[in-house]
């Protein structure tokens, strides 16, 4: 039997068209860790929305007189925020690393005017109120700050050097303006961030070293000059020795987690959240987690993050470029580290901060920062298969053989 080839056309628009990000990839084609991470922050959603429900219903009632007050309002950022998820799985990364820088500036200018007309909440003037709605810039600058972080150091090595001093100054200008809010745990979490970033983009040790050092200076200069800040790390040292005062906060929360036992009072049954744990449906939220799921919970909890940065981590690894690698590990760093920071706030293992558990606490700017970081992530791992890069290909045949 004789055989013969021919070339069988295939449809070069609609490659074309996957690999500028016109066209959504069809989920046979998406990688492992695109699917298993999707279906991890669908479930982190879920999960948080769960715990809000316990954490939030008493205060809710009390205060609002409607006991899914806070369930409502969070269940209509998360749609939003899932929109935000799929926009930008749906764009190139090379799109999203374009308006980086000017996004940047418009939400660095953002935290400027929060020190201006901003509305000033216990002794902090972090929101901007636009109507019905309150910005928070620091949360929304986030996922920036990390796509700006891996095109700087990425490249470092081919950048002029006035380049360099302007995005490094601009860098600092950001976390001074956030320290003058002031709000020291979300600039020691993106100065972090992007160290852990300029460690990976390979940028000399001295350069790092003495960025450390120099952060470290400007952390220990804020809680001299900030009392708030001061007390509250005198007060994390001994919080038995003020119960009722600076160390009301962190005695209440670990109450709350030393009451859950191996495993947990059980969901909605809390009693720390009854007018005894404050701030329970924001930064503190996982010392009402711990009480009604306990130490088992609690440690499944820790395991989920353990899996979530594996992955992030893999899909980094994966990377076919270093914009793309460091962009990953960024927002793995973002997302993991921020859920450690707060879970070592609440069980007494750092100072007390005022850090979001991301997807988790009540929020409507978190949810939107977390979700969009996340569909970053996923972008990423979508990219490594070729089909959803950034240039079209010609149209090209394969050969198919007839009988």
């Amino acid at each position: 039997m004789s055989t013969s080839t021919r070339a069988l056309p295939v449809d070069a628009d609609a490659v074309s068209g996957r690999r500028r990000g016109i066209l959504p990839l069809p989920w046979s084609l998406w990688p492992a860790e695109a699917r298993l991470l999707l279906g991890l922050v669908a479930l982190w959603s879920c999960f948080g929305l769960l715990v809000l429900t316990s954490a939030s219903w008493f205060v809710a009632d009390r205060e609002m007189g409607d006991a899914a007050f806070y369930l409502k309002r969070q269940l209509i950022w998360l749609i939003a925020s899932w929109g935000l998820l799929l926009l930008a799985i749906r764009n190139t990364m090379r799109r999203w690393l374009h308006l980086a820088a000017p996004a940047l500036l418009i939400g660095m200018a953002l935290i400027a005017a929060t020190l201006v007309i901003g509305s000033t909440v216990n002794g902090a003037s972090r929101w901007l109120v636009i109507g019905p709605l309150q910005i928070q810039p620091t949360e929304l600058i986030k996922p920036f700050i990390v796509l700006q972080g891996a095109v700087l150091f990425s490249h470092w090595r081919r950048i002029a050097k006035d380049q360099k001093l302007l995005w490094l100054a601009i860098f600092g200008a950001v976390m001074l303006l956030i320290l003058k809010q002031p709000n020291l745990s979300t600039a020691a979490l993106i100065g972090l961030l992007l160290w852990l970033m300029a460690l990976a983009g390979g940028l000399p040790l001295v350069l790092l070293l003495g960025a450390a050092g120099g952060g470290g200076l400007l952390g220990t200069f804020s809680i001299m000059v900030n009392e708030y800040q001061r007390l509250r790390v005198t007060s994390f040292l001994d919080p038995w020795r003020d119960q009722q005062g600076d160390g009301y906060q962190l005695v209440q929360s670990l109450l709350a987690i030393g009451s859950g036992g191996p495993l947990g009072q059980g969901f909605g049954l809390s009693t720390q959240k009854l007018q005894y744990l404050p701030i329970q449906t924001t930064d503190f939220i996982f010392a009402v987690f711990a009480e009604e799921f306990g130490y088992v919970g609690s440690l499944m909890l820790l395991l989920f993050l353990m899996v979530f940065g594996f992955v992030g981590l893999r899909i980094a690894l994966s990377c076919r470029s270093n914009q793309h690698r460091l962009v990953a590990i960024g927002c793995t760093t973002l997302l993991v580290g921020q859920s450690i920071l707060n879970i070592a706030v609440a069980s007494g293992a750092m100072p007390t901060t005022g850090l979001p558990l991301p997807l988790i606490s009540y929020g409507g700017n978190s949810l939107l920062s977390s979700l969009f970081v996340a569909g970053l992530l996923i972008r990423c791992s979508l990219e490594t298969t070729g089909l959803e890069g950034n240039r079209p290909r010609r149209q090209r045949s394969v050969p198919a053989s007839i009988g």
